[in-house]
């Protein structure tokens, strides 16, 4: 299998008044395709740090990052958006959803950006909602939908423009356990359609679900191991 991120040597630094503190010490990691992985350690370890390099929200201080082919290390905040908006899809654990929308809407909202027109924008969430469960609730707004139904709208917008990358950061953070495990089987089975999954979690029966699990301790790689 081809990786679909290539990571090599990253550094991120951050300046905090006259220190600079060290937060990731040289990473090297591959993903492959298709891979399903789970980035773990304790508070402070850099895992969110390297969820936003994953997730192009922030830049490396050294380093390369190939996403796809691409070297993202380099770009222009706005060739990040781009990349953001067709190569990744997020879930985060506060759903961010947009309050006074539909979850169609919400769902479509990465293809506006895309340049789709409204007929393919709708055609395409209405596909993806039905594939998370939500068919009956296209037109709901996220106050009228449980915790479980807004992070499977989550779920859907991160899809809806078919990404390279799947970006999950404690996905399951603000639900109960059976809605948690529900969310969980959702992400089993994205993996199963031949996404790339790739979460943030504190929670070891989450990180179960992946096939792969990373440990950080300290800015670097402490353990890489397979199931």
């Amino acid at each position: 299998m081809s990786n679909v991120i290539e990571i090599r040597n990253i550094i991120r630094d951050f300046q905090l008044g006259q220190e600079t503190v060290h937060v990731l010490k040289g990473i090297d990691l591959d993903i492959k395709l298709g891979d399903y992985v789970a980035i773990m350690g304790p508070s402070g370890s850099g895992k969110s740090t390297l969820m936003n390099l994953l997730g192009c929200l922030d830049t490396p201080t050294a380093g390369s990052y190939i996403l796809n082919g691409k070297d993202v290390s380099q770009m222009t905040d706005d060739d990040l958006a781009d990349i953001r908006n067709t190569e990744i899809g997020f879930v985060f654990q506060t759903f961010n959803l947009l309050p006074r929308t539909t979850a169609l809407d919400n769902v479509a909202l990465p293809m506006v950006y895309a340049g789709a027109s409204k007929s393919e924008r709708n055609k395409r969430a209405e596909e993806v909602l039905t594939d998370v469960g939500l068919s009956d609730r296209m037109d709901h707004k996220p106050n009228q939908l449980s915790g479980g139904q807004r992070q499977r709208v989550a779920v859907g917008r991160a899809l809806v423009n078919k990404p390279s990358i799947i970006l999950a950061d404690e996905p399951t953070g603000n639900l109960d356990s059976k809605t948690g495990h529900e969310i969980m089987g959702l992400f089993d089975e994205i993996h199963k359609a031949g996404n790339t999954v790739i979460m943030v979690t504190h929670e070891e029966e989450v990180a179960a679900h992946a096939r792969r699990i990373i440990r950080l301790r300290d800015g670097m790689i402490e353990s890489d191991t397979r199931s």
